[in-house]
């Protein structure tokens, strides 16, 4: 493996070799000093053209965590005011001498375009609304460190799933390992192409319920026109949120979990999300680990310690 551009491009045993790495690293993670000397003398590139919290300081931990050195550009600040273009951003960065990049870019396809620009390894944090693959990831590991398994799990997506590209490639990934996938959406925030995504689909949250062993729920992602396509929060809530009401009619093994950043009161209840039912801090915990094999996997070809 190369690059990281697509869950697509990762069959199953790709991804348990990556799970499995993942389970190695919150090991390291839990130890008195969390930390490896794997990627000493290596540099990660981190270009975020995009707001990031979770994704951009899971990267910089995990980087560190090996032992590698960090080289962090965000656009507030630096000449893409004054008009440089992403591939002289690239170049300049590369430069610099990093031995991989990070992108995250609301442009479908920028990552790619950035690994061709640079002969770089690329590691995809997000494309516009396509593809979120370490998320993918972390989130199967989340899975597979609570139940065991993903084979035979039942996940309900639910919210502005259009606009997602971690829903894109958390259902594309979920089915190659074995889960079934429900997307739960207005009609409005469905994808155009859905019909070719191997999924079902509910028209409303209280059809599926009684029926999944995991609820993942997404925001409406209005810098992205989802808050356009559906008459008000308030009927969507009626519809798609996961109240307190809703939640103690789940399934008592069944979990909550959430990509963030979370909005509170609209598709999750503040009290669902700080329940016992949520994994949302687990699956913050676990993107360190993840990421921190898939840059070693790209980086090494060495066994971790």
């Amino acid at each position: 493996m190369r690059d990281l551009l697509s869950v697509d491009d990762l069959d199953r045993a790709a991804i348990d070799d990556l799970l499995d790495l993942g389970d190695d690293f919150v090991e390291v993670l839990g130890r008195d000093v969390p930390k490896v000397p794997a990627l000493r003398g290596k540099t990660v590139g981190l270009m975020f053209y995009e707001p990031s919290t979770r994704t951009r300081l899971s990267f910089d931990r995990a980087a560190k965590a090996l032992s590698a050195d960090v080289l962090t550009f965000t656009p507030g600040g630096s000449s893409v005011s004054k008009g440089e273009s992403l591939k002289d951003t690239a170049l300049t960065l590369k430069a610099m001498g990093p031995h991989l990049m990070v992108v995250r870019h609301k442009a479908t396809g920028a990552p790619w375009r950035v690994r061709d620009w640079t002969g770089l390894p690329v590691v995809n944090a997000g494309d516009g609304a396509h593809q979120h693959p370490t998320q993918a990831l972390l989130d199967l590991l989340t899975l597979r460190r609570h139940f065991g398994k993903v084979d035979g799990l039942r996940v309900a997506i639910v919210g502005d799933i259009r606009h997602s590209r971690v829903a894109r490639s958390l259902a594309g990934s979920l089915h190659t390992m074995g889960a079934s996938v429900t997307l739960v959406a207005p009609s409005t925030l469905l994808p155009i192409d859905v019909d070719s995504w191997e999924v079902d689909s509910a028209a409303g949250i209280d059809e599926v319920l009684g029926e999944v062993d995991v609820v993942y729920l997404l925001r409406i992602q209005t810098e992205r026109g989802g808050g356009e396509v559906f008459p008000s929060v308030a009927e969507y809530v009626s519809r798609f949120g996961l109240t307190r009401r809703r939640a103690d009619q789940l399934p008592a093994d069944t979990v909550v979990m959430h990509p963030g950043p979370m909005n509170r009161g609209v598709e999750i209840d503040p009290q669902v999300a700080d329940g016992p039912r949520a994994l949302v801090t687990d699956q913050v915990s676990n993107g360190i680990a993840v990421r921190m094999a898939v840059l070693f996997r790209l980086l090494t070809s060495e066994v971790p310690e």
